[in-house]
């Protein structure tokens, strides 16, 4: 079997591999539909609590970093306008999740997996809507910073396209503590002790930390896929 420590290295080189597909083939689109499948996906692996690299986590850390690269890519190619619209869907997505997985319950099954949908979903309003409240937040939070950050490196440099790593690490980085802190007690203090999910909350940036940072080879590579590749094909 394969450990979880290696599953979750190898999940940063698939996930992050996906957003730069996406963006190879449909560009600026491929990352709008890009956040709704994370949107999705990731409100449900969240539910998972794993014990990696002897700390317990909740799964869904990469698939939200991986959000975060998205806007940061929208906003270096296409601007504040494209990387809030990506947020906005986001944000509709988790809404329109919520409503339907909780219609599902109401429904007299007779294949016998009404008891699984049940477990699985009923502790996903709670859950989708502490990550709808947050990742408004933090999203939000980070195209503003992101763009600060830019503004500062261009008034140091005066060349726009330096840099390009202390924008996105500078922003994500600080996005993805407030995420980390909100969510975790805004999903789970008082379903778990005080104890676990402030493990959780330090085990959950811990991880946000070394994917925020994995993702800098990511959006040099996309900076070389726009400029060579997609730009040209718009």
């Amino acid at each position: 079997m394969i450990s979880n420590e290696i599953l979750l290295i190898l999940s940063i080189f698939v996930i992050y591999g996906l957003v730069l597909l996406w963006f190879y083939i449909f560009g600026e689109k491929g990352l709008l539909c890009f956040t709704v499948f994370v949107t999705i996906t990731a409100n449900i692996e969240v539910l998972l609590v794993v014990k990696a690299f002897s700390l317990e986590q909740t799964l869904g850390n990469v698939l939200f970093g991986a959000s975060f690269l998205a806007t940061d890519i929208l906003s270096e190619f296409y601007g504040k306008k494209s990387s809030k619209k990506a947020v906005v869907a986001g944000i509709l997505t988790s809404l329109s999740f919520v409503l339907l997985s909780q219609s599902w319950l109401l429904y007299d099954v007779v294949n016998g997996l009404d008891e699984p949908f049940k477990m699985l979903f009923s502790s996903t309003p709670r859950i989708v809507l502490a990550s709808l409240v947050v990742y408004a937040i933090s999203q939000f939070f980070d195209v503003w910073i992101y763009h600060k950050w830019w503004d500062f490196t261009t008034k140091l440099t005066g060349d726009k396209r330096k840099y390009l790593w202390l924008r996105n690490n500078g922003s994500t980085l600080i996005s993805q503590l407030i995420n980390a802190f909100l969510f975790n007690f805004l999903a789970f203090y008082g379903t778990y002790d005080l104890a676990t999910v402030i493990s959780i909350f330090i085990s959950s940036y811990f991880i946000f930390i070394i994917t925020s940072i994995l993702d800098t080879p990511a959006i040099y590579i996309a900076r070389y896929l726009y400029e060579n590749k997609i730009k040209n094909k718009q």
